[in-house]
């Protein structure tokens, strides 16, 4: 049954057009075509980039955010409190006005001691600006090279310039050694992303991130399976185009580089919503979705690599109205860029603000303490 269930997964009709199949890619006449095994060597691939990433942030990255002078608050820790931690861990790190009263009378703290030790709790399990600066630093190095590699590999093919020559002789092209390299390179960089999600900085936009790194590993797969090999290096090509634009972007920015942020974050901008809104789209996607059907039937593997695509396309829209509101926020007062999918630190400046303007709204404290008041969370 499994073999039969085998045959069924893997019939020539699914994934290929009428008259074509996986005896297409077979190596002949010294003519290499790409296969399932090639992908294995991707994993390696990706722990390399664990190391190498390990490296690059101890001797370039830390360097670099001295020069740039990446500076970190000063945290205050919370006191061990065995009460309000297990509160923290395995209930909220946001308690309600109710929960803080509870908390209060259980602890013996004022109210007001409840609402410091959470905040500073909170900023406890925040990413420091130098880890996001170490992390910036190394996603901006990649995708920088990443980008004009692809370039270097792209620029003198014929399908760079006529989109519809991506398909000229599917699926019976041959694989160049550039072709392999990049795919490699880029799976396994996508990999170890997977790999590190557990260490890396999470932002508002984390589980969007991580369907845009599955869909993408799975569009690089696939395409290579099935030889799409000249429209997946297309499509990344686009990816990185803008990707190295907003890392630096970031890297001002810890850095408090503010007009140099503004303008990097400005061109990012336009990069973005030119290659993603617009060639993506318009361009790379009419070809493999429209003018296909011009060539052949649909067939399951056509379905399957354009709905890919289309979540990629929904995740850069939902994207683009993230930055759109970036862009206007910071344009009118020329003020710093400030990301918003990450958190901002919660500061004993703020804190006491609030409570005077609670005392100012609502009057003399009551028994001792200022009214509660749970509009003090902090997010971006």
């Amino acid at each position: 049954m499994l073999s039969r269930l085998g045959e069924l997964l893997w019939a020539d009709w699914l994934w290929f057009p009428e008259g074509h199949g996986w005896d297409d890619l077979k190596d002949h006449d010294g003519k290499v075509f790409p296969k399932p095994g090639d992908l294995w060597a991707t994993i390696p691939i990706a722990v390399c980039f664990l190391f190498i990433r390990q490296i690059f942030e101890r001797t370039v990255a830390i360097p670099l955010a001295s020069l740039l002078g990446v500076k970190d608050q000063q945290r205050v820790c919370a006191p061990p409190n065995p009460v309000l931690e297990a509160y923290f861990s395995s209930t909220s790190k946001h308690p309600s006005q109710s929960s803080i009263e509870t908390l209060s009378k259980q602890t013996g703290c004022s109210v007001r001691q409840v609402q410091r030790w959470f905040r500073r709790r909170r900023n406890q399990d925040r990413p420091s600006k130098l880890k996001k600066f170490r992390e910036a630093s190394w996603r901006f190095t990649f995708y920088l090279l990443a980008f004009f590699a692809g370039l270097a590999i792209l620029i003198d093919k014929p399908w760079f310039y006529d989109m519809k020559l991506m398909w000229d002789g599917f699926p019976k092209m041959p694989l160049l050694p550039s072709q392999y390299w990049y795919y490699m390179i880029e799976l396994g960089f996508y990999l170890s992303l997977i790999f590190s999600v557990a260490s890396d900085v999470k932002r508002k936009d984390f589980k969007e991130q991580i369907i845009h790194h599955v869909a993408t590993i799975f569009l690089i797969v696939f395409s290579w399976l099935v030889n799409y090999i000249r429209g997946g290096t297309l499509i990344m090509l686009v990816h990185d185009a803008s990707d190295y634009l907003m890392e630096s972007a970031k890297m001002f920015n810890y850095a408090g580089w503010r007009r140099t942020c503004n303008f990097i974050f400005t061109v990012f901008a336009a990069v973005f919503i030119i290659t993603r809104l617009i060639i993506l789209p318009f361009w790379i996607i009419h070809t493999t979705w429209v003018y296909p059907l011009t060539l052949y039937p649909p067939f399951f593997g056509f379905y399957f690599f354009n709905g890919l695509m289309l979540i990629l396309q929904a995740l850069h829209i939902f994207w683009a109205g993230l930055i759109l509101r970036m862009v206007i926020k910071f344009l009118p007062g020329n003020d710093i860029v400030e990301d918003e999918r990450s958190d901002k630190e919660e500061t004993e400046t703020e804190d006491e603000d609030n409570d005077r303007k609670e005392k100012c709204k609502n009057g003399h404290v009551q028994n001792g303490h200022a009214p509660l008041n749970n509009n003090r969370r902090k997010t971006d």
